[in-house]
């Protein structure tokens, strides 16, 4: 089979290019690097299977080629991160919206079995716990930055379920939740490798807000075991699918548990959201995904549990320090 994957030098679609290069696939990357790197790929840098194409998913004549040429796309290429979408905000909607419009469009064509990858900040700050692919969702003032990424992945599932419905496209939509791994970058916000960074380099954990508010983190090895998973059940197709771990870990907890594994003396820091992020910034307290959908579809699990995911984290650092 010959996959396409739309940010394929990303962080958790590296390790899917890992698992089909692995089965035998010819896979094609496409990525602007914006936010993934070809160090991510390294691995495979000889391998005649893999062809990378740096380019942005918004250039629609390279994009059509690629297509063209795919018996599979997982499409992951999008602006990722709190603090990467509240510092660009218009960047962020033009890839969000308008590349996954013209991906639909694209795959619809010619019915490519299609991946999207959506993400929990689907549910906004609902407090009803845990969330279930056909919750209501609950979201703020489109004044606050924060929920523009709500919006835009958002339209997208909306679109893939009517390119679906209309016109036959068969499409899958999974809600990753707070993935975490090895080549988890914390630039943009994501706290587990930020955490882990901060710990390794004596630096203060900077935990925003009081700390109380809590997450479950899934490792990246899980979540590609439900992808494909998914990609082999033909009765996913046209499905909504929360993907993840539903352990829950308050954020000042972690950040003591990331301490306390990488033995580092760095102090933890209470750091206000105002101060971290804009003005009139607003979290969810809980996220918390219900997985029944997907354990009774394939039989997922999250087999790796939050101590394995972090020194999985740390251990990566670690290397990468010593080359």
């Amino acid at each position: 089979m010959r996959t396409l994957l739309t940010g394929g030098a990303g962080f958790i679609g590296s390790h899917l290019v890992d698992r089909l290069l692995q089965r035998g696939d010819e896979v094609i990357v496409l990525d602007d690097l914006s936010t993934g790197s070809k160090e991510n790929l390294a691995g495979h840098v000889r391998d005649p299977k893999l062809t990378f194409v740096h380019d942005s998913i918004l250039n629609r004549d390279v994009l059509e080629g690629l297509v063209s040429r795919a018996d599979l796309v997982l499409h992951l290429a999008a602006a990722v991160g709190v603090k990467y979408v509240i510092e660009r905000p218009l960047h962020s909607l033009e890839v969000n919206v308008r590349g996954s419009e013209i991906l639909l469009e694209l795959v619809a064509a010619q019915r490519t079995p299609t991946m999207i990858f959506s993400t929990s900040e689907i549910y906004g700050k609902s407090s009803k716990i845990p969330f279930r692919e056909d919750d209501d969702r609950t979201l703020g003032p489109v004044t606050c930055q924060r929920w523009n990424y709500s919006i835009a992945k958002a339209l997208d599932e909306i679109l893939a379920l009517a390119y679906y419905r209309e016109r036959g496209l068969p499409a899958i939509i999974v809600r990753c939740f707070n993935t975490c791994g090895p080549r988890q970058t914390g630039q943009y916000g994501m706290v587990v490798p930020r955490f882990v960074d901060q710990a390794l380099n004596g630096a203060p954990l900077t935990v925003y807000g009081d700390g109380s508010q809590s997450r479950c983190f899934g490792s990246v090895f899980d979540v590609v075991d439900g992808v494909m998973a998914l990609l082999d059940e033909p009765r996913a197709t046209g499905e909504i699918f929360n993907l993840g771990s539903d352990e829950e870990v308050t954020i000042l907890s972690l950040a003591y548990r990331v301490k306390e594994l990488t033995q580092s003396r760095s102090e933890i820091r209470l750091v206000p959201y105002d101060e971290a992020y804009e003005v009139g910034f607003e979290d969810m307290q809980r996220r918390v995904p219900d997985l029944t959908k997907i354990r009774s579809l394939v039989g997922y699990e999250a087999k790796r549990k939050l101590d394995e995911i972090l020194h999985s984290v740390i251990d990566a650092r670690r290397r990468a320090e010593v080359h």
